[in-house]
């Protein structure tokens, strides 16, 4: 079965459309077009009952939840992740401190209507503090080679969080310049085939990551 990502532009699905294609998996994608909410319509929420992109259709079955879809192409195809030993562990930790911890913190300052009825900079504040200072403990920590290693299911995810803090969230408040180790991995990410696909598919801008700029999707709408 060929897999049918459900996908809209610079969201989440870009995760896993990097993902799919640096393994060299072909994969159709369904837009969800959020301009129309068609996140919260019947047919989609019978795939995905959170209402949330992306969602995956596999041989396996549907799958949702960002991490549990990049584990799963692991599982099927490898290379994304060591197999095994400290490597393995230390892979798997911050895969999924990427998705339980550092996305989390992002959702908060882009959604903050989700998680206050209060005054939206009261809860952005902090955050942006927090996501600040998650990302220099990522910079710093000492067992991340797969920042300068080749692609992985840590870049795949790592790469548009760091766009993202550049372009949503309110007033202009990150530059990746300020954490030059995790600079110099997103002009690596820029680099691969898999990136080229997205920017054309996504409308992305020449340097999605580095240098990220609004999208300009050829379908649907980013929000």
């Amino acid at each position: 079965m060929r897999y049918v990502l459900h996908y809209a532009p610079d969201n989440a699905s870009l995760i896993v459309r990097l993902a799919l294609d640096i393994l060299d998996q072909s994969f159709e994608t369904r837009l969800v077009d959020r301009s129309s909410n068609a996140q919260t319509s019947p047919p989609y929420l019978a795939l995905n009952p959170n209402g949330l992109i992306p969602t995956l259709e596999t041989r396996d079955g549907v799958m949702f939840e960002t991490t549990a879809i990049l584990l799963y192409l692991h599982e099927q195809h490898g290379a994304l992740m060591p197999v095994r030993g400290p490597a393995h562990a230390s892979a798997l930790k911050w895969l999924v401190w990427l998705g339980n911890t550092l996305h989390p913190s992002q959702r908060m300052l882009f959604y903050p209507h989700l998680y206050t009825n209060g005054d939206h900079e009261d809860l952005r504040r902090p955050t942006r503090k927090r996501i600040t200072r998650l990302l220099t403990l990522l910079e710093t920590a000492k067992d991340t080679d797969w920042l300068e290693g080749s692609p992985s299911a840590m870049s795949c995810y790592l790469a548009p969080l760091l766009r993202w803090c550049a372009i949503y969230g309110g007033p202009a408040w990150f530059d990746l310049s300020d954490h030059p180790r995790l600079m110099d991995f997103a002009r690596r990410m820029e680099q691969t085939e898999a990136t080229s696909r997205a920017i054309t598919a996504e409308g992305l801008g020449p340097h999605p990551f580095t240098a990220p700029q609004p999208p300009n999707p050829p379908e649907g709408s980013a929000l």
